[in-house]
Order: C-alpha cells, then structure tokens, then sequence
C-alpha cells in the first residue's frame, strides 16, 4: 500500500478535483491511538489479517461496522461532534448509529481549519462553515470505496450497487452487505477517479437538515465523556499557581516553609507567572497555596481602576479618531441636519467564566511534551509549547479533549495556561503535571472582554430620514502583540474592535466610524461574538432612539434602509412576523427589536418585556430568527440561539469585571453573577431556509439580545439606557 501524500489546505476546498489533490491516497488502519488517528504516513498494510479501512484523514470504517469520523474542531458544547459526522454519514449513506466521533490529533497538515490557511484551530463560529465540503467529500470518498469493493466482490457494476443506511446492495442479485464486511477489500483498492466521486443533491438529503439527530457528545449525560479533569496516571502530581493581585506585579520574596511542611505537598517553585505548589491532590495544592507568604513589588503594575478607564475613554472618544470607514460628507450632514442627537455608551471588561476553569495535563521529558487539554488553538499552542521548551514542533503532542466551554477563552494566542504548566511540569520531568486553576484564578488572573467606550452622533433631515451617522469606538486591541497582528490590525484599526460598526448594513448616506486603541495593563482577548458585543448593542438602540425622534416605528424603519441587504432584511421580517410585530402590548410591557449580521450568519431578535411598579424589568419572552446558510442541524441552531440569548442576557442584566487598585473585584458567581436558570425567558427560534453554504451559529445568537432588550425597556419606559450591563 503506497503512503498517503499528506497536503496542507491552505485555502477552502470548493471542488471534487481539490480534494481528492489533498486527500492523496488510501490507506488500511491498524491501531488507533484514544485521542488521534494514525498519521497516514505510518498507515501501512502489514497483516494478512482483515483489516479496517482508513479512506482519509477523516473517516474509517471499522470491522465491527462503526464509522469512526474524526473531528478537527474542539467539542465543547456547540455540536462539533454531531455536526461534522452529520455531513460525513449523509455522504457516506451510513446509519446514525454506527457513526463515532472521535476527536482529530494536532496536525496542522491534515486537520487545518480551511478559513485560517495552515493552522488548527477553532473560532470565529467556523468549525461547519470550514468544512462543509470537506467532510462531505470524506464521506462521499469512502462510499465510493466501499460500492467499489462490493462490486469486485460479487462481480456486478458498480452501478448498480446501492447504499442505504449502513448497507450495501445490489438490489438485482439480492446481495447485501454491511460497511464492515467490506473494509478490507476496500483498503486495497486506489483511489477512485474525480469522475467517480459525487456529492447528493441538496434534495436528497436524509440527515442533513431533516431530522433532529442524537448527538454524539452524550457521555456528558452520564459521566462518560473525558475532560480535562478526568485525565489520571499513576503519580501524577496536581498544580496551582499563586498569581499576583495586580496585573504586572512581579515577586519580590516569598516564605513558602508553611507551605512546604502542608500534608501532600512535593514541590514549591518560583515560574515566570508566580508561585506553582506541586502536590499530591488539588485539596493539599490549594490548601499549601493558601499558606504561602509573599512580598509583591507592584512598581512595574496596573495600580488604575475601571471608573478612571471609563473616564479616560469618554474623554478620548471626544476627540478624532483614526478613521476605519467614510462614506459621503458628514459635516456637511450634521450642519444642514434638522435633528442632531449624540449618545456616549459605556461596557465594562467581561470574564469569559466558562463552566470549566483553565486546566490542563503535561508531561515533559527530555526530548518531547505530551499535553492533554480541552483543546481550541492546537497550531498556535503547540508552536508556543515547543518554543518555551525548545523543542522541535512534532514532538509535541496534543490530546484535543472535551472542553467545558470557552468562548474565547482557551483560544490564547499566548497560550498561558498551557505555557505555565509546562514550565512546571519541566521541572519533574517525567512526571505528569495536572495544572487546576480555580474559579477565582480564572476570574483574577485571565483574560478579560476589553471595555469600550462608543461615541455616537447621528442626523435627521426635515422628512425625518437618518442622513448622518458618527461613531467613535475606544478601547484595548485583541490582537496587538500577537501572531494576528500583521493580518487584523490595519492603519493603527483593530479589526476586532469596529466589527458590526464600520460594516454598518444601514443605508444611511453619511458615515464615518473612527477608533481609538488605547493601552492598558489588563490582558484582553475575544469573547463570544468579539467585537459584535458592543457595537450591535451601539448601533441597534441608536438606531431606535434615531427612528423613536423621527416618530416612526423601529421595525419599518430598519426594512427601509435595509434594502440592499436581503438577508438581513429576511430575519428581521421573519422574527417580526412570528412576533405579530405590532400587536397591542400588556399595560407595563414593552417589545423591542434588533438585527445583526455576525460571522456571515444573520439574526434578528424580538424581545417582550415587563415592567414592575418599582421599575424593575423582566424579559419574558425573545423570538430569534435566524439565516445560517444550510441548516444542518436544526436541533443544535436552535440550541445554539437559546444558549447564545442566554449567554448575552448575563452582560446585559448583571455581569461586569470591576477593578479597583488594578485588582479585579470579582472572584466567583456570588459577585460576578451569570444568568440562572429560572431567569431564563421563553424562547422561539425560527430557521430560515436557505440554499446557501453553512455559516456558523456559535456566536451570532449573542449580539442582538441586549440591544433588542434595551430597545423594549425603552418602548416600555421611555428611558435610554446607555451603559452595560443596565440598571433601572
């Protein structure tokens, strides 16, 4: 059996030709590692004995008749697993049941994300988008084998062998045979020609946006499923790090006797991020971490607060910014404008406060580094990795686990946690290191949402039409300092940072969006729909304060300058349809609306509030509309928008990142609270059908809940509210 040529995509693959250049070769699986399948070029025929049958980087048929499809893309809780198998199997024409997903080993040659050219890696809602075509030509790949090995088998064309659900046939001889009877025979043929390779027809599909399928991340459910906690070896050592209190301290001296003398403790040392204390179990980690005793140098730290960077941020949003869109004459606009309104809104940093705090599990040796960790940037991680260890890149080795959340927080560009634990765990080499951080770790010492601050002037002219729109956005870069630089930051613009704002979909004649980057000692990174956190919410109630002064109704307002943008427009109908936007409201209740395009999908929300006597508000019910492109997996959509309202509801009701003396207030839910469950409002979710390729759903659900929120209070109150998260 010849190798298989191992090809980096560096570009999405749109064509059968494409792929079948990067797929190579065929190849028989002998064994499988847990976490990640044979690289092909160790895939070799070997036995005389039957074999599995390896038809790419991403499906093997297994001889007891299970499809094992490996998933590039982390799973952690949007429905990789499912998603991706899903386009495999209706390819493949194979039986949801016999379908595994098992997660795909860190190659940035076969398993980079299409979107991001040669890096793995998970993010800006693209795990289906990416591989659309990808995992259907997989699966298309391997059904052509297998009808192959059955026509050799039984001496008939192969055009008329068929596959249904697990089961290949030939309906004329009354043959039949299940996928695992046929692999070893099919790990011996070539690759078929482009010419025998054919995707289905949208209209035939039979898992793909039909039905709601089981999902193949269920040992959740019954505490089967490995995450990072899970991960055990004989004589591993538990890690927790004692960070400084204020961000940029440095260590001074420490007394660690205490520590050192505390039941189960191994080993106390000094890293470049503070104090680690190695012990036996997290109880005896954290309990001799309590003890420690440090001297911190606060010299060189962030000693500010976020009310004087609030205040810094008003007054530099009052000046010129750099210009990061212009279009028509603004000033002109202003001076001939019937009607001038200007509003200035405020969002503080937000913690990512994923389910699962930071952790993760290295082994280090002389010459390699083995990491286990709910794994989300397997390229930029493993490079990281092998720089702080010098070591050579494929001598690490990455176990891409289940993770208990992120949104954005594991896709570090500095990969800090997983540095950190491999500068412990070099310091006992051969010794597995589990490094834990707890929820108040993760609140204090890691990477917030920036704040921001949005200077906002906007026109009416004398027919009451919206001539002029001005906006000025002020806060940190994401990205400055790190690999996305040179790609994201453009001008001294940020890219993250006026996202959902300089691409503003209105047609409004006169416009001008400006930023500032301002820089601050407070580690930043993206958060769940990045920039769209704050501009949808700018844009979306400016836009109703703007139709609210032109005496006109919000929602007919927006179809008007949405013209031009028919998708858009398309959800905006729908959610307003479902609603029966227009419908008389209960005395003390309010209705609000808001659009916005995020990560090519398109999502329009209605929200109905209501109003107590002592001013206090509850959302009591959202209709969400949705254009994603294909849908793949309504159950998961519709999951996705539920979860996404609910994620974005915390920051518009509660949640906020407040420091004082340059240390963060917050340390766990009692004072950073997140939505609970009994606040969660009745929900609707409408798919728009489309034809159009698969868009992500990860995220975009997020950024219209707040705006579409603020937009009912203020139809129920008459009061703007300009500051996140809002206080009645």
């Amino acid at each position: 059996m010849r190798r298989l040529i191992n090809q980096t995509f560096t570009t999405p693959v749109n064509d059968r030709r494409q792929f079948l250049k990067v797929m190579g070769g065929l190849g028989a699986g002998l064994t499988i590692a847990l976490h990640s399948p044979l690289s092909f070029a160790e895939t070799q025929q070997t036995s005389s004995q039957p074999q599995a049958f390896t038809a790419n980087a991403f499906v093997r048929i297994n001889l007891d008749n299970t499809v094992t499809v490996y998933i590039k893309h982390i799973e952690m809780g949007q429905g990789t697993f499912t998603g991706l198998a899903t386009l495999v199997a209706e390819e493949l024409e194979a039986d949801w049941s016999q379908i595994r997903s098992e997660a795909a080993a860190t190659d940035s040659k076969k398993y980079n994300n299409l979107f991001w050219g040669p890096m793995q890696g998970t993010g800006g809602s693209s795990a289906i988008a990416n591989s659309y075509q990808q995992m259907r030509m997989a699966g298309a790949t391997a059904k052509t084998m297998l009808r192959q090995a059955a026509a050799q088998l039984w001496q008939v064309p192969i055009q008329q062998i068929e596959v249904e659900k697990g089961i290949v046939k030939h309906a004329k001889s009354g043959k039949q045979a299940p996928f695992g009877e046929l692999a070893s025979i099919a790990a011996t043929l070539p690759m078929p020609d482009e010419s025998q390779i054919k995707l289905k027809d949208p209209k035939d599909f039979k898992l793909i946006g039909k039905q709601n399928l089981s999902r193949k991340d269920t040992g959740k459910t019954n505490g089967t499923a490995i995450f990072t906690q899970d991960i055990q070896f004989d004589g591993m050592l538990t890690a927790m790090v004692l960070h400084p209190p204020k961000f940029g301290s440095t260590i001074k001296s420490f007394d660690a006797s205490a520590c050192k003398s505390s039941p189960g403790v191994v080993k106390v040392v000094q890293i470049p991020t503070g104090i680690a204390v190695l012990a036996t179990d997290y109880w005896s980690a954290k309990s001799a971490r309590d003890k420690l005793k440090v001297i911190w140098d606060h010299s060189n730290a962030y000693t500010g607060s976020s009310t004087q960077i609030m205040a810094e941020y008003k007054k530099v949003a009052a000046k010129p910014g750099l210009v990061a869109r212009e279009q028509g004459n603004l000033t002109k606009s202003l001076a001939n404008a019937e009607t001038v309104l200007e509003a200035t809104y405020e969002f503080p940093y937000l913690a990512h406060a994923a389910m699962e705090p930071m952790n993760c599990v290295a082994l280090v040796n002389n010459s390699s580094c083995e990491i286990w960790n709910g794994e989300q940037f397997q390229t930029i991680d493993q490079m990281n990795i092998a720089k702080t260890l010098n070591l050579p890149t494929d001598k690490v080795k990455i176990h891409m686990l289940f993770a208990g959340g992120s949104f954005g927080r594991r896709a570090n560009p500095k990969s800090d946690y997983l540095i950190e634990a491999v500068e412990i765990a070099r310091l006992v080499k051969g010794t597995a290191v589990k490094l834990v951080w707890s929820r108040e770790d993760d609140m204090r010492a890691g990477y917030f949402r920036p704040a921001y601050v949005h200077k906002l002037t906007g026109a009416l002219d004398k027919d009451g039409n919206i001539s002029a729109w001005q906006q000025h956005i002020v806060g940190q870069s994401i990205v400055t300092g790190t690999i996305f630089e040179q790609g994201m930051v453009k001008n001294g613009i940020d890219a993250t940072s006026v996202e959902g704002a300089s691409n503003i979909p209105y047609a409004i004649p006169n416009v001008k969006i400006e930023s500032t980057t301002v820089a601050q000692g407070i580690p930043v990174l993206w958060w769940r729909s990045v920039g769209s956190t704050h501009t949808a919410y700018a844009v979306e109630t400016f836009i109703d304060e703007l139709a609210a002064k032109a005496g006109q109704d919000p929602y007919q307002v927006r179809r008007k300058l949405l013209a031009d943008h028919p998708r858009l427009k398309g959800v905006l109908e729908l959610a307003a349809t479902k609603a029966n936007w227009g419908k008389k409201m209960p005395k003390n209740w309010g209705r609000g609306i808001a659009v916005h395009e995020s990560f090519n999908s398109y999502v329009a929300q209605v929200v109905d509030v209501s109003v107590n006597t002592s001013g206090q508000f509850k959302v009591e019910k959202v209709v969400c509309a949705v254009d994603c492109g294909v849908a793949i997996n309504p159950d998961i959509i519709r999951a996705q928008m539920e979860g996404g309202i609910g994620f974005g509801l915390s920051p518009t009701l509660m949640s906020a990142i407040n420091i004082e003396q340059g240390e963060v207030v917050e340390s766990n839910f009692h004072n950073y609270q997140v939505l609970r469950i009994n606040q969660m409002p009745e929900i609707e979710v409408h798919i728009m059908p489309s034809a159009e390729p698969p868009t992500g759903v990860g995220e975009p659900g997020v950024p219209p809940i707040a705006p579409a929120v603020a937009n009912a209070l203020a139809n129920a109150t008459a009061k703007r509210y300009y500051q996140l998260p809002i206080k009645v």
